[in-house]
């Protein structure tokens, strides 16, 4: 438990900072844009392992408790939502008609893959970490409008193409095919596509 709520704060904490103008700002005038961007980097990876590792060691060894029960039907939901949560993670990348109206991408996806994962697992673990998850990204996404009204971030402005959804839409599916098959039962160890078990997802 301990290991994976080190690796949140850690994880989730980088990603923070932009929220904290006067202090991102001065952490990125210490050694420039490069260095702070590789510590970043650096610091992110770890806290990430650290999430995996903790949340495989609280729930697989310790024995999370269960809060609830989720029915079946929830999982195939998930399944669906994921699929979403896959194409608006590449739309991020690109300049599609997709990123145009969602605005930011990347946060709909983390705030749909939290969720989706929360219909699915009702372990006091994965409760923890998507839930932490999901109120980050909400919180995320309120400090972004401000920071546009303040005019300190400037939102982003550019002429959508329907071939960047194409690409979006495609490598989205692709890539979430590959870890409904395989990739999600190698990472975590788990099938995704294991239905109403309390070990799903």
């Amino acid at each position: 438990m301990g290991l994976m709520l080190l690796g949140l704060l850690i994880f989730l904490g980088s990603h923070s900072l932009p929220m904290a103008v006067g202090l991102h700002k001065r952490l990125k005038a210490i050694g420039g844009d490069i260095a702070y961007r590789i510590v970043y980097s650096v610091v992110s990876l770890g806290g990430l392992i650290l999430i995996a590792e903790g949340y495989k060691a609280w729930r697989y060894v310790d024995g999370a408790p269960f809060l609830y029960f989720p029915p079946p039907f929830l999982s195939h939901i998930a399944l669906l939502l994921m699929a979403f949560s896959f194409i608006l993670f590449v739309a991020t990348y690109g300049k599609s008609h997709i990123k145009k109206v969602v605005k930011h991408p990347m946060l709909a996806a983390v705030k749909i893959w939290a969720f989706a994962h929360l219909l699915a697992n009702g372990d006091a673990a994965g409760v923890v970490l998507f839930g932490s998850f999901l109120a980050w990204a909400v919180v995320d996404r309120i400090s972004v409008k401000r920071r546009e009204r303040a005019g300190v971030l400037a939102p982003a402005d550019f002429q959508p193409t329907f071939r960047d959804d194409a690409i979006a839409v495609t490598v989205g599916l692709v890539v979430y095919v590959l870890f409904v098959w395989h990739v999600h039962m190698w990472l975590i160890g788990v099938s995704p596509i294991v239905m109403g078990s309390p070990t799903t997802q």
